[in-house]
């Protein structure tokens, strides 16, 4: 079986189990699902830190716990909860992380290393909950810029690619990749305007800042994957790596997306 091969097919089966969990999935389960994908996303994050085996398993079982419990705990308090924490995602994309690359930063200490993955998750993990109960259209529509930004940074990368991107980070990514991300989410783009009469130019420029994170939180993970010593961040997914792998660019754009979203119902 070809690495391509490989990586299609793993992609058609979490399609396949993925769609009809955001089409059928009731609220709840749809919540214990996610917050499956937290814990394991925060297992591999913990061993990309180096925490010990008895120490990483704790580091999941804790934010996947907050994932299932916060939102009956605080009760009537969780929308102003899950508001915060998708400003504290916006403030640690738009600012933190940017910086974070510009000056390689390796933050080693496990306390800080322990936030920023509580940082990148639980805000992820809050868009997702935000997004599912507005629709499944509305999540896929967002997550669909990821996965066609990545499909075809991926393809036109492999056949066009002279460019480096960002070769200290990540040596794969190169500029032309990026191109044809963007030339697909135009085309995407201009089908969505039609399907949901929304303005064209305005659509493009959101998307068109979507691509910029998911090609930010892509670079973040390569990053710290480099620091750490590891090519992926796990092995379950044969041919993407681990659950971070899959998850990376949507760990900066849902939580963007949510935000810009939340901004339009409360100015309309």
């Amino acid at each position: 079986m070809t690495p391509l091969f490989r990586r299609v097919l793993t992609a058609a089966l979490l399609l396949a189990v993925f769609v009809p969990a955001v089409l059928w999935a009731p609220a709840w389960v749809w919540a214990i699902l996610m917050a499956g994908v937290v814990g394991m996303a925060a297992y591999e994050w913990a061993r990309l830190s180096h925490f010990p085996p008895l120490s990483a398993c704790i580091y999941a079982m804790l934010l996947a716990l907050c994932a299932l419990a916060l939102p009956h705990l605080l009760g009537a308090d969780w929308p102003v909860f899950q508001t915060g924490l998708i400003l504290l995602a916006i403030a640690f994309w738009l600012l933190v992380a940017p910086l974070w690359l510009l000056g390689r930063w390796h933050a080693a200490p496990a306390f800080v290393r322990a936030a920023v993955g509580a940082v990148l998750l639980l805000p992820t993990w809050a868009a997702l909950l935000y997004l599912h109960a507005r629709g499944p259209g509305v999540l896929l529509g967002v997550m669909a810029i990821v996965w066609i930004a990545d499909t075809a940074a991926y393809f036109s990368g492999r056949h066009f690619g002279r460019h480096k991107l960002a070769p200290v980070i990540s040596p794969g990514k190169t500029w032309e990749g990026v191109a044809g991300a963007l030339v697909a989410l135009a085309l995407y783009v201009s089908v969505l305007s039609v399907f949901t009469k929304l303005p064209l130019l305005p659509l493009f420029i959101a998307v068109s800042g979507l691509l910029y994170l998911s090609v930010l939180g892509d670079l973040f993970e390569s990053w710290i994957k480099r620091v750490s010593g590891m090519k992926d961040s796990g092995d379950v997914l044969p041919g993407h790596g681990g659950v971070l792998d899959r998850i990376d660019a949507l760990t900066s754009t849902l939580p963007i997306a949510t935000g810009m979203l939340m901004w339009l119902e409360r100015s309309v």
